[in-house]
């Protein structure tokens, strides 16, 4: 996960979005959720898509309450 926010910052966000599918954990709401914010700002379609699998895998309240915020903000950009 530290090498794909890396690579968004130093490549690309298509960049690290392609390394973290290569990961295929899906099934990680850490890896998940930071897809999703990878997508923001260029699909939002697809961040949103993403935060909502994050919400349903997260097991925390704060965790879910994190993304959940996250969701709002992109909602709000988008209206």
């Amino acid at each position: 996960m530290n090498r794909t926010y890396v690579l968004s910052k130093v490549k690309s966000k298509q960049e690290a979005i392609a390394e973290a599918e290569k990961l295929n954990l899906t099934d990680n709401p850490f890896l998940v959720f930071l897809v999703g914010n990878l997508y923001s700002d260029f699909d939002n379609k697809k961040a949103l898509h993403q935060f909502e699998t994050a919400l349903d895998l997260a097991k925390t309240m704060a965790n879910k309450n994190v993304i959940r915020k996250n969701m709002e903000r992109l909602r709000s950009k988008t209206n």
